[in-house]
């Protein structure tokens, strides 16, 4: 475990941008997460200003569905952005390719989205670069508004002036943005509007809202129906998604349209039953049926003085992204602590899911000569270091670059095959993974496992 200030330890690598690394960071005394945004300035030597503009604006920032901004450090070739830790993991990792997710949920963190970005538009803000990939989870599975980088303002003092840069992620942008000036807030929730397509659909309806686009042309003329994503879709959500994707944006919904529509209000429950809105709270509370997330639910007792993960029943679960100090899998004495076998634990705080990873059956020499030689037949451009972290270059499926790595880690006599996206669509890359998965079948470990962790009788100061 390395250092990273007096009482901070790094731990592991959270995610991956166009200016540099995510990493965990770990107090050792009280175990409190920090996320970490690490930018290189001898890679990008422009990211100062961008940097220092992104903290101005994100410190600025108080909302229940906005990531928190702790602080800034500068040194001469790095920049160091401290945010609240979101354990639940990305929003896109919650989207099945092609299928995306229930209705009810989609519409969960719909809400959530909405509410944040009518906040940030309340203090004249614009993110614009909404998309799964930055909307992260918290351990109570609520939706985290991140990444700053492009956020701008655009009102100030009652006065609002038009925008002219171009930025933000292609298949999210809308179509006025690729004119030399547009309105902020009709582009923010046309990306929303795009982000409840792939929660609905689980797929972006096209590559770029232009003329040069077929699929975007096809909506813009009304001849879409017989198309997907739409055809996925029922009447209602139908309904709000045409009014948040007009092309014009002064026809386009606003925020308050968007709340009165009545897929946004009424009440989806679970098992995909659609009933009217309730008036009285309490009856609503009784009727719905509400789901409470499992996405991180606290592991079994200790037993004999070990701690027992069945992983069959606790699927996609591991310890890449620990919430505290007592998940890490340590073997070592960590400030002349003697680590033992629990002994006081009655239950292990909560861990994060990701669907891309796996457990393998081979050792870890096979596991790497297996993985390459998949990759080298489906044409991957790949180059592997000596941590084992094999980095895997491609085109998604409109000719975008992908960029995604796999760690292959070995925990207690197990090897964890660990996949993370680092540039491009989530989507495609969850395509590719499951592609992957398909064709490793063979080794990967499906019956149930259990394996003993050691960890701190005590807290580590």
């Amino acid at each position: 475990m390395t250092e990273f200030v007096e009482g901070w330890i790094f731990g592991h690598t959270l995610g991956e941008g166009a200016y540099g690394e995510v990493k965990l960071l770990l107090n050792k005394t009280t175990g409190e997460a920090v996320a970490m945004k690490m930018i290189d300035l001898g890679k990008h030597s422009d990211a100062r200003q961008t940097v220092r503009k992104e903290s101005a604006i994100h410190r600025s920032l108080s909302n229940p569905n906005i990531i928190q901004y702790f602080g800034k450090r500068s040194e001469p070739n790095m920049e160091y952005i401290f945010l609240e830790y979101a354990s639940g993991g990305e929003l896109f990792d919650r989207i099945d390719p092609d299928i995306g997710m229930p209705a009810w949920e989609a519409q969960k963190y719909f809400r959530q989205l909405i509410s944040a970005v009518e906040y940030l538009h309340s203090k004249g803000i614009a993110h614009r670069d909404l998309k799964p990939e930055n909307l992260l989870l918290d351990e109570n599975d609520n939706l985290k508004v991140s990444d700053f980088g492009m956020a701008t303002i655009y009102k100030y003092q009652g006065k609002e002036r038009c925008l002219e840069k171009r930025c933000g992620t292609l298949p999210y942008l809308a179509p006025e943005i690729f004119v030399p000036r547009y309105y902020a807030e009709p582009a923010d929730i046309w990306s929303c509007g795009i982000i409840l397509v792939t929660l609905l659909t689980g797929e972006l309806p096209w590559a770029q809202s232009s003329a040069d686009c077929q699929e975007y042309m096809a909506w813009k003329e009304g001849k879409y129906m017989s198309l997907t994503p739409w055809r996925k879709l029922d009447t209602s959500s139908l309904s709000l998604i045409r009014n948040v994707l007009m092309h014009l944006p002064s026809s386009r919904y606003t925020i308050r349209d968007i709340k009165q529509h009545r897929w946004f209000v009424k009440i989806i429950q679970e098992e995909g039953y659609i009933r009217p809105d309730e008036t009285d709270s309490t009856q609503m509370l009784k009727d719905e049926n509400l789901r409470f997330c499992l996405s991180q639910p606290e592991l079994p007792r200790v037993q004999n003085n070990v701690v027992e993960i069945n992983l069959e029943e606790q699927p996609g679960f591991s310890f890449s992204q620990p919430a505290h100090i007592e998940d890490l899998l340590v073997c070592t004495q960590v400030q002349n602590k003697q680590l033992t076998q629990a002994s006081q634990q009655n239950t292990y705080q909560r861990l994060v899911r990701r669907m891309t990873r796996f457990f393998v059956t081979t050792p870890l020499e096979t596991t790497v000569n297996r993985l390459m030689n998949c990759l080298n037949n489906e044409s991957y451009t790949c180059r592997i270091n000596d941590c084992r972290t094999i980095t895997i270059s491609s085109k998604d499926r409109r000719t975008m670059p992908l960029v995604f790595k796999a760690n292959i880690v070995e925990m207690d006599g197990k090897i964890l095959v660990d996949f993370r996206l680092s540039k491009g669509c989530g989507l495609e890359f969850k395509r590719k993974f499951m592609k992957i998965k398909a064709l490793l079948d063979d080794i990967i470990l499906k019956g149930p496992v259990t394996w003993p962790i050691a960890v701190a009788t005590e807290s580590i100061p």
